[in-house]
């Protein structure tokens, strides 16, 4: 009699792509969880608490993120790759530049609760990474600006930064404030009527 007739088949083992797949979700639901108690208890929050509020187990934390610095600077990468995708959306728009910006804002504001980066409160972070999209992002609303100048829609001496500090400010809750989206977006409205063309720079510019 062969040996093993009987035998209960084996086990299928998961495939290469299914545990790669896993091990995506997991990070994700990671940095989700991270994102949420970073910017409610702060950049020194325990591990064990972000594992928690993840659902998964504190060493499958440390297996992506060995280190609270890599944690943070995923983090951060994270949510400069957000703001870069409403950026790219910005600048393939071929809507008036005013329109275009002003979508841009709604668009940070709404997604606020999904940024630790550094003008949002988050830990400044020194990486090659973050640079390359911090530049990317500024490149891209230079080309908005840019196409706003030539239209004559948007003032000469508008800057990208002018942007980006203002998208920032705009994420950032008043404590107090009864509907802060609403009031976000009417700033908002008021700062790219600002950036009108008017003909006249700055003062201090």
């Amino acid at each position: 009699m062969t040996s093993g007739i009987f035998e209960a088949p084996a086990e299928p083992r998961p495939t290469a792509r299914r545990m790669r797949s896993d091990a995506a979700a997991n990070r994700e639901r990671i940095l989700a969880a991270a994102t949420v108690v970073v910017r409610r208890d702060g950049e020194k929050v325990p591990m064990a608490t972000i594992a928690k509020e993840a659902g998964v187990g504190i060493g499958t934390v440390y297996r992506h993120y060995p280190t609270r610095a890599a944690l943070l600077a995923a983090l951060t990468i994270r949510s400069f790759h957000r703001v870069l995708e409403h950026a790219h959306a910005a600048a393939l728009s071929e809507e008036p530049a005013p329109a275009v910006l002003t979508r841009f804002f709604e668009q940070t504001i709404a997604a606020r609760h999904e940024f630790v980066l550094p003008l949002h409160g988050g830990p400044v972070i020194h990486d090659k990474q973050i640079v390359a999209l911090q530049s990317e992002i500024r490149d891209l609303l230079e080309q908005v600006l840019a196409r706003g100048r030539r239209q004559r829609t948007i003032r000469a001496d508008a800057a990208p930064n002018d942007v980006i500090i203002t998208g920032a400010m705009l994420a950032q809750p008043l404590p107090h404030a009864a509907d802060w989206d609403q009031l976000a977006r009417r700033q908002a409205r008021i700062f790219v009527a600002g950036l009108a063309c008017t003909g006249q720079p700055l003062p201090g510019s």
